[in-house]
């Protein structure tokens, strides 16, 4: 009896030195439940898409376009996995990197200019002209934090967005129907040189968030209509890069009371236990951060170069498949849930991925 297999839909990046549009595309993969790649082929010639999201139908394939001017282009997906081209709109903005969708529309977050904006989408994922959320700003690291650089755009509650904004270390919220001032609203401030970068929403409205720039995992709990407080942070990982610098944080994932941060640099998928704090966690030495214990269990080291841009974690929270964009390969990493320590039980040859979404 054969072992059934996960699709998975791969974004990339042009290969060094290409200029977008000469070869890379969105790939579909499989995977089985062991952690083993079925093999993995190409579905869609496009340029540089560097994020997907799928509808919430599961019937159109988002892509944004990490050019400038960017782009968001949205397919049609078959009952057999195939993806026929539903159309191409501007993102309304310069090189978008993240992109969700809420049914009705696209938000995109476009980390060139830092402008956030909602992309309306026709009943067939056809989109339009988009609505833009034009924002400014500086921090304190100055190569990084010139200006405004939105990241990722997170749906919260019934009726907003959260938008990270890694050039001025802070959360921007607007209506989920893209209503409203195009300034939108200031939701929390990071600490100085933070660089918000993506986050997850637990299930009692607690975010934990990964600053690309100080890789530390932040804690945020509901302030208030609106509002996020910050409460603390501990470091993502012990590991360093060669001159001793930290990492650089990218995707984090919650499954269950484990959670999971790829570090760039260091090459490892930091693995966390995250549980309501109490007295036995803190008898343990876990670091209490607000109301809620948080212990590094794992760094699974990923190879030299991996630098991980994104990672998914299948159904089970077992498996999790990670976009070594540097060594161009998907790495399958098998987790012990009761632990949080992991192995790698596949490597999957493909050109420079960005982003891995489970079909």
């Amino acid at each position: 009896m054969s072992n059934p297999t996960t699709a998975l839909w791969i974004g990339t990046y042009p290969k060094a030195g290409a200029e977008p549009g000469t070869g890379e595309g969105i790939w579909r993969a499989e995977i089985d439940a062991a952690g083993r790649f079925a093999g993995a082929g190409l579905a869609a010639p496009v340029a540089s898409p560097s994020f997907l999201a799928l509808d919430p139908s599961g019937r159109t394939l988002l892509a944004v376009g990490e050019t400038e001017p960017g782009a968001l282009t949205t397919f049609h997906v078959s009952d057999d996995g195939t993806l026929a081209l539903a159309g191409t709109a501007a993102s309304g903005g310069a090189s978008p990197c993240h992109v969700v969708g809420t049914g009705s529309a696209a938000w995109v977050a476009n980390y060139g200019d830092g402008v956030a904006a909602v992309v309306p989408l026709t009943g067939s994922g056809v989109p339009g002209e988009a609505r833009t959320f034009p924002h400014e700003g500086t921090g304190p690291v100055t190569d990084r934090q010139e200006g405004s650089h939105a990241h990722f755009v997170h749906p919260w509650g019934d009726d907003r967005v959260l938008v990270a904004d890694l050039g001025t270390d802070e959360l921007r919220t607007y209506p989920l129907d893209g209503s409203g001032p195009a300034d939108g609203e200031i939701a929390a401030v990071l600490p100085p040189g933070t660089g918000p970068r993506h986050l997850v929403e637990l299930p009692d409205g607690t975010i934990l968030l990964a600053g690309e720039l100080d890789c530390r995992l932040h804690v945020l709990v509901p302030a208030g209509p609106g509002r996020l407080e910050p409460v603390g942070s501990v470091a993502i990982t012990a590991r360093t890069l060669p001159d001793g610098a930290p990492g650089y944080p990218s995707h984090i994932t919650v499954a269950g009371d484990l959670v999971h941060v790829g570090v760039r640099g260091p090459d490892v998928l930091a693995v966390f236990r995250v549980r309501a704090a109490d007295a036995a966690g803190a008898a343990q030495g876990s670091p209490a951060v607000g109301h809620l214990t948080i212990e590094n269990v794992a760094d699974v080291e990923l190879g030299a170069g991996a630098w991980p841009r994104h990672h998914a974690v299948l159904a089970d929270g077992e498996v999790v498949v990670v976009a070594a964009q540097s060594t161009d390969e998907l790495v399958a990493v098998r987790l012990d849930r009761a632990s949080g320590q992991g192995e790698i039980t596949d490597r999957l040859e493909l050109p420079v991925p960005a982003c891995v979404l489970e079909a």
